[in-house]
């Protein structure tokens, strides 16, 4: 394919953790969107599986040119596996493309235009603010994203309609004094945190979606929320404006007094 004036590369981060039943479509689909203005560099971050998804991955990455694979040991969590690909790809922009079938990769080619055009830094791919295809599924799910989306503005004062979404595209540079803590599902909130406090150009814009249910692979739990909330006060604590910081640590006092009464109680 003869490469245009403009050409752009986009590499899109996959993480993956025992995805045998869809990595192969997922890249496939993936591939289709490079042409002459759009090169694709495409990293599988094998984040130790042990079902036939590392296989898979190498396979790919033996069939298609533009497919590298990096396997860790052990199951070390997406945000480990993101911090992984971003040292190991070299586009000018970088995308986060889950394993699954959930995301529609043909969005990633709209969620680059503001990049492309320089008005933005970061793009997000919004599940709630689309036009196109949705799968209704989890009401409560649904609710969780909305509060911690709310939770997450509140303190880094953007307004977000998704803060949770796996599609993201940046700029390279943006990470060039950003480093990622979080290894698992806190990635999310960390990121948004820290780019929100550069005061970087971020845009959404609506996405398809095609979520799944448990029985069909989703690995979100209750307890990655609660991980979600921490990480949303730990990173912006020090940055927010001091009624928010005062407001906090009164909530924190009253729930150590709380929590002391309770074990007084039972011992």
């Amino acid at each position: 394919m003869i490469k245009s004036k403009n050409h752009k590369k986009l590499s899109v981060i996959i993480p993956c953790y025992n995805e045998e039943h869809t990595l192969e479509h997922c890249v496939e689909r993936l591939l289709k969107i490079s042409d002459a203005d759009l090169s694709l560099e495409v990293a599988i971050i094998d984040d130790g599986s042990i079902d036939k998804s590392n296989k898979i991955a190498h396979d790919l990455a033996k069939k298609y040119s533009d497919v590298s694979v990096i396997s860790h040991n052990n199951n070390l969590g997406k945000g480990a596996a993101i911090k992984t690909g971003i040292k190991n790809t070299s586009g000018e922009f970088i995308a986060i493309q889950d394993a699954d079938l959930e995301y529609d990769p043909s969005d990633l080619k709209k969620l680059l235009q503001p990049l492309i055009h320089d008005y933005g830094d970061i793009v997000l791919g919004s599940r709630f603010m689309t036009t196109g295809f949705h799968r209704v599924l989890y009401f409560w799910h649904y609710l969780g994203n909305k509060f911690l989306t709310f939770l997450s503005n509140v303190f880094t004062n953007i307004n977000l309609t998704d803060m949770e979404t796996c599609y993201k595209v940046f700029r390279r540079e943006v990470f060039d004094n950003i480093e990622i803590r979080e290894k698992r599902f806190g990635f999310e909130p960390e990121i948004i945190a820290k780019m929100s406090h550069r005061n970087l150009r971020i845009y959404e814009m609506g996405v398809s979606y095609f979520g799944r249910t448990y029985e069909e692979g989703k690995k979100i739990k209750a307890a990655d929320g609660l991980r979600a909330i921490y990480c949303i006060i730990h990173y912006n604590i020090r940055k927010t404006h001091w009624p928010l910081q005062f407001f906090v640590f009164i909530c924190l006092i009253l729930a150590i007094n709380i929590l002391s009464d309770l074990i007084s109680n039972i011992f």
